[in-house]
């Protein structure tokens, strides 16, 4: 039996991390989780952009949020850290270059 799928519209391609991507956001992820400083993550991918979201406790806001967003590669860069205001606190071309912005001393937390 075969099915008609001429009205099933194409699934929209999905951004997503690559591997290389992906091991060097959880390394940063467990070295700031065992400062202390971080304790939950979420990985979104969506149509527009991947999403790297980091937590201080799993019912707040994200602290930061790293995004791919491939569309703005050729412009600013691919790459962006958000704040938690949803400020823009680093964008580039590429990974290693946005994540300068959590080396150690850059930020101090305050409660």
């Amino acid at each position: 039996m075969a099915f008609d799928t001429s009205h099933v519209s194409p699934r929209q391609a999905t951004v997503f991390f690559e591997r290389r991507e992906l091991n060097r956001l959880l390394s940063l992820y467990g070295r700031m989780v065992a400062a202390g400083e971080w304790r939950d993550y979420a990985i979104d991918g969506l149509s527009e952009s991947a999403v790297f979201s980091v937590y201080r406790r799993a019912s707040e806001a994200p602290l930061y949020r790293v995004e791919k967003r491939p569309a703005l590669a050729r412009r600013q860069g691919a790459w962006a850290v958000i704040g938690q205001g949803g400020m823009v606190l680093r964008r580039g071309h590429e990974l290693e270059q946005v994540l300068r912005v959590f080396d150690k001393g850059r930020f101090k937390v305050v409660d």
